[in-house]
């Protein structure tokens, strides 16, 4: 692990749903000494809480009123394990269970409501009063914190983001059709680019990553190198 600088900077990852971000974030954190946040999966978290408390009906359509009076009520954390990082959910570990196409075929629509994104965007900047933080999203450099000093927007195909999604699901056990899965990211791309709450965008200072074609060791190198870049330039405009 690297040694963790004194001054600390904020690292704002946002992209398209199955980039890769989330695994970038949590590596480059551990790299740098800084603390991860999955704000992807707070979102999940209150989806599931949602299909748990009857808030979702059969068509998809989201009980608005009743999940924006529960979700200040609804308690977030993260834990690590021997396996990494966890979600807890009013105390109970939900990791695997959030990870569900299920729970991602219903996120998007959960995410747009207005209560939901307030609630939850003040905790995730509540994490951030520190600073020493990586946190990975759809709004974080744009909404969550658009003064952090380092912003990367990271994109890729949809048939490439399918595909690691279709990996990752049946390397967990969970049954899914690529065909099924390939939809539900297109779907979430015109739901996250269309929503009229924090739509999903490139901040204007952000660095673009394509990692379409990407080795994982091209891609640590870039952010790490993105990573002290950034933490000289916030030096220079701290002294």
């Amino acid at each position: 692990m690297t040694k963790t600088p004194e001054n600390k900077i904020i690292v704002a990852i946002d992209g398209y749903s199955s980039s890769g971000k989330s695994t970038m974030a949590k590596e480059l954190a551990a790299k740098i000494g800084y603390r991860y946040i999955d704000s992807g999966a707070m979102y999940r978290a209150v989806t599931l809480f949602a299909m748990e408390h009857e808030m979702i009906g059969s068509d998809g359509s989201v009980d608005v009123a009743a999940l924006s009076e529960a979700v200040n009520r609804i308690k977030i954390d993260f834990i690590l394990t021997p396996q990494g990082q966890h979600t807890l959910l009013d105390s109970i570990d939900v990791e695997h269970r959030i990870r569900s196409l299920e729970v991602s075929s219903h996120v998007s629509p959960v995410a747009a409501i207005h209560a939901v994104r307030k609630a939850l965007t003040a905790r995730q900047q509540h994490f951030g009063t520190q600073k020493g933080i990586v946190m990975d999203g759809r709004d974080i450099g744009t909404t969550v914190f658009p003064n952090a000093e380092m912003k990367v927007f990271v994109t890729a195909s949809p048939e490439t983001r399918a595909q690691r999604r279709f990996k990752e699901l049946t390397e967990n056990g969970t049954p899914a059709k690529y065909e099924d899965v390939l939809a539900n990211v297109i779907e979430r791309d015109r739901i996250d680019e269309t929503r009229a709450e924090s739509p999903l965008r490139k901040a204007p200072d952000a660095e673009v990553l394509d990692n379409s074609c990407m080795t994982h060791a091209e891609q640590s190198a870039w952010l790490l190198d993105m990573y002290h870049k950034a933490l000289t330039k916030a030096d220079e405009r701290n002294y």
